[in-house]
């Protein structure tokens, strides 16, 4: 049923259709119309009359949203005034005759008619544009960086507001041929290295990058060039959207520091992807965690029949659960308590679900915290692992996929052993089975729990200071869900064995991560918000390695996944080692345990040396491998160990 506004339009068309045809006959006769045109005046008038209005509602032209009335609803007014007059014409042809009308008369009634709908709404719109542009004035100052199609959808989404926090004063583009010109009547002020003296001068509140298409490195310069300015910075979504018309100011976001990587956009073989996880049984250890909880949303897009959750974190599960649940309601959720180190409790949902496909992300993957707990390193990371592939084995799981880390390329620290182990364990193991055992190595990854991020973050909010290990730390970041997505890949592309290494893009470094986020959140950095410097903590790397060409890696068929040269192994003495490495673990050995494992992992180079001293939570193990005079050792370790980021 159409509303009150709609049925008045309707008649207001109708009165449109009537007037056309009679100013059709007025200019077609100088204003004077014969008497004997008067018949025929009358006559067409009441076909046209019978005819048109009801093509007109019959179009759906009545269901438009007047008042975003744009080029795309002309043509639409043109299409229906089009066939409409050619519909009236052939009914007073058919009906009276071939000269019941001058020929002219068609052509200036199509026209006005078109003319007089077009601008009723045009009309509309340009009287609520009037009336609302002064109330956007009542917003904050804004400055948009881009004079190009995305500044201008932004423009007139902003205008379509009646209340829009945004009061535009200007865009800033680099094209010089644009200065001084004017977009939908804003000025374009100048380009990006004048932006802090233009914020400053028109004493602007807000900046909206809308440079869809633009890179980090524009956006990081545009934010830089505004450097010691109050303003805050805000984005645009991805130039797709833009494309697809989906813009609205609920979409204009703050600048997060994702953004200012400037990642590209993941693009997945949706077909190889699809043909293992349709329709399949698949179970994700770690499902609580940052990477497996993400692994879980995009395993669920692909729709298969179930996803078995398995953590040993009660409420991060619950809440995981909870939400699968909500978003993927065709798909079955089962979250299973459980620990990896339990090999009867594991078995067991092994044997009850049997899956078809395995994402083990479930690991201890804090550095510094393993440096101080290697016995729970070496139980969870290798025989937590163990167990998991040993049951995907005996169960005959298709497809294995286990998250592993760059830390573990030339190990310098416990977790990084304890996952290259992993990864031995893994790879041997492939050799002998029916299962596709695939690992993936990736990087520190940006948001996920526990990373430098947030952490950087809540340190702002407290006022600082910030705190970062050392000037020249860099490190190698992605995405949450570029890692999944490329995690899902990289298990269709496994032959069995297989290790795959991500592109981690360019490295960042962590003190320029700091300041960024510093500005993003409206400060100064060592102004407002001090960095401190802690020193590097026990087993951390200036530079993490990521192997490239030349090193036993060659290119898969997707440009972002790489694969390591098959290496074998003995899977018998691999085992042999590992369960004497698990002995020595759950007794606490912790000098024989370190002694074993620089053994099993060659490439394991420990920052300090357990033949001096070993790090200081030994300390609790072996009280008499600490004699005074090494005290000062121990010392030093623990300020190290002080220190985030």
């Amino acid at each position: 049923m159409f509303p009150a506004k709609r049925i008045f339009v309707f008649f207001l068309d109708v009165a449109l259709i009537a007037s056309a045809f009679c100013l059709s006959f007025l200019l077609r006769f100088d204003f004077q119309i014969p008497d004997y045109e008067i018949t025929a005046l009358s006559q067409g008038l009441i076909v046209v009359l019978l005819a048109k209005p009801v093509l007109f509602a019959a179009s759906g032209m009545y269901r438009n949203i007047w008042r975003y009335a744009s080029l795309q609803d002309a043509y639409e007014i043109l299409k229906v005034v089009t066939f409409s007059s050619l519909v009236a014409a052939f009914l007073l042809v058919f009906s009276r005759g071939p000269f019941i009308l001058p020929r002219s008369i068609y052509v200036l009634d199509w026209f006005l008619l078109f003319a007089l709908v077009a601008a009723s709404r045009l009309v509309w719109r340009v009287y609520r544009e009037m009336r609302f542009i002064p109330s956007l004035r009542k917003g904050k100052r804004t400055l948009i960086v881009g004079a190009g199609e995305g500044g201008n959808l932004l423009l007139k989404e902003i205008r379509k507001q009646s209340n829009s926090p945004f009061n535009v004063v200007g865009f800033v583009d680099d094209d010089k041929r644009k200065h001084g010109l004017r977009l939908s009547g804003v000025r374009v002020l100048g380009a990006t290295n004048r932006l802090r003296a233009l914020v400053r001068k028109h004493r602007v509140e807000e900046v909206i990058f809308a440079i869809p298409s633009g890179d980090g490195r524009l956006l990081r310069q545009v934010i830089a060039s505004c450097d010691r300015t109050k303003a805050h910075f805000k984005t645009l979504p991805a130039i797709t959207d833009i494309v697809n018309g989906k813009l609205s100011i609920a979409q204009i976001k703050d600048v997060e520091i994702e953004d200012l990587l400037g990642r590209e956009p993941v693009v997945l073989d949706q077909t190889a992807i699809r043909n293992y996880l349709t329709d399949k049984k698949v179970l994700v250890t770690g499902a609580a965690g940052s990477i497996g909880s993400e692994i879980c949303r995009q395993v669920a897009l692909f729709n298969p029949t179930k996803i078995v959750l398995l953590d040993n974190a009660e409420t991060p599960l619950f809440y995981i659960e909870k939400e699968l649940a909500a978003s993927f309601p065709e798909v079955r959720i089962i979250p299973m308590v459980a620990d990896v180190k339990n090999q009867e409790r594991v078995e067991t949902i092994f044997d009850e679900f049997n899956p078809d496909v395995v994402f083990h992300a479930a690991a201890y993957k804090h550095v510094a915290m393993m440096e101080y707990n290697p016995s729970e390193a070496i139980l969870n990371n290798v025989m937590g692992s163990k167990i998991v592939a040993d049951a995907a084995d005996r169960f005959k799981v298709r497809n294995f996929v286990m998250v592993s880390t760059d830390k573990a390329v030339n190990p310098t620290n416990i977790m990084g052993a304890s996952k290259r182990c992993a990864e031995m364990y893994v790879q041997a193991l492939a050799a002998k089975s029916k299962t596709k055992f695939t690992t993936v190595r990736f990087g520190n990854v940006l948001g996920s729990n526990g990373s430098v991020i947030p952490l950087f973050k809540e340190q702002i909010r407290n006022g600082g200071p910030v705190t970062v290990t050392h000037q020249d730390v860099v490190r190698y970041f992605m995405t949450i869900p570029e890692a999944s997505q490329l995690v899902l890949q990289a298990g269709c592309i496994g032959k069995g064995g297989d290790i795959f290494v991500l592109d981690m893009g360019e490295p960042v470094r962590i003190l320029s991560l700091a300041e960024e986020l510093i500005r993003l959140s409206g400060f100064v950095p060592y102004k407002e918000i001090d960095i401190v410097f802690t020193g590097l903590k026990p087993g951390e790397k200036l530079f993490e390695e990521l192997l490239i060409e030349g090193e036993g890696i060659k290119p898969t068929t997707h440009k972002k996944i790489r694969v390591m040269a098959p290496v074998e192994s003995d899977l018998a003495q691999i085992s042999a080692e590992l369960e004497e490495l698990f002995t020595l673990a759950r007794a606490e050995d912790i000098a024989a345990l370190m002694k074993l494992l620089r053994s099993t992992v060659p490439e394991f180079v420990p920052r300090y040396n357990f033949d001096v001293a070993p790090p200081l939570s030994f300390q609790r193990v072996r009280p008499d491998l600490f004699p005074p005079q090494k005290l000062a050792f121990i010392r030093n370790l623990r300020i190290a160990g002080q220190g985030d980021g």
